[in-house]
């Protein structure tokens, strides 16, 4: 996938819908060149193309979110990969960063990558290390699995250290999801006592979504971009978070 690629991803998902003609202006292509691209993209489900029009998926696709604000999460999976260490065995929740961390990680066969996410082990089917892919109710428009058969599969595994995905923070409420099932899932993770990071880029920093994490566990570290204000960064040290903040590129 090239930089116009990208820039198409974000456009869209950003306008929810945008016409072929001005994402040439935009882009500073050909009409012609814009549909290709378009049927690309559409291709591995970033997009959709309607006449005339390029159309933003679902917000829970994570093919489409792992392309928006790609530089950064690329920095902070990559930044999460180095924290691994040779011979442990790592869970990957789930979410778009968390996706390009399972990548940054495939190669290294000393590891064992455990996720409840379809669309991470799809990436890892030709991996050099072990993948365990955990069971449940599937989650179409997320490709991850849910509900109590997850909740056992978690708790009959063991890990060094689990990445999570987390959809917003505030102050006042902790760390927050918009699916409370997925929520349900992140708790039963933090309860194994491993060592736990949320893996974000800054802008869910100051949202509230509907559903909070257990208050009984606690995520140890944040991983996230140089673009999180001071004081937030305080709030969360003072509730003793370790924050690490990344740049991108």
């Amino acid at each position: 996938m090239n930089p116009r690629h990208h820039q198409l991803i974000q456009l869209v998902n950003s306008r929810g819908s945008v016409t072929v003609s001005e994402l040439a202006q935009l882009t500073g292509v050909s009409e012609v060149t814009v549909r290709q691209d378009l049927t690309l993209l559409e291709r591995d489900r970033l997009l959709r193309r309607v006449h005339g029009s390029a159309l933003a998926l679902d917000t829970d696709n994570v093919g489409t979110r792992m392309n928006t604000r790609y530089p950064i999460k690329q920095a902070l999976a990559r930044h999460a990969a180095s924290l691994v260490q040779a011979g442990e065995s790592v869970f990957i929740e789930g979410g778009s960063t968390n996706a390009l961390l399972a990548r940054a990680l495939a190669d290294r066969a000393d590891l064992t990558l455990i996720t409840v996410s379809h669309y991470i082990a799809q990436l890892l089917r030709e991996a050099a290390c072990e993948v365990i892919v955990l069971g449940g109710l599937l989650q179409k428009s997320s490709e991850s699995v849910v509900g109590p058969l997850t909740r056992y599969s978690i708790q009959q595994v063991h890990f060094h250290r689990a990445f999570v995905g987390v959809d917003g923070w505030h102050p006042e409420t902790g760390f927050t999801g918009r699916n409370m099932l997925r929520c349900d899932v992140v708790d039963a993770v933090l309860a194994k006592g491993a060592e736990s990071y949320a893996l974000t880029d800054a802008s869910k920093f100051g949202l509230i979504h509907p559903y909070p994490l257990s208050s009984g566990y606690q995520v140890g570290h944040v991983i996230t971009d140089e673009t999180l204000d001071a004081a937030t960064v305080a709030q969360l040290r003072d509730q003793t978070i370790e924050v690490m903040q990344i740049a991108a590129g």
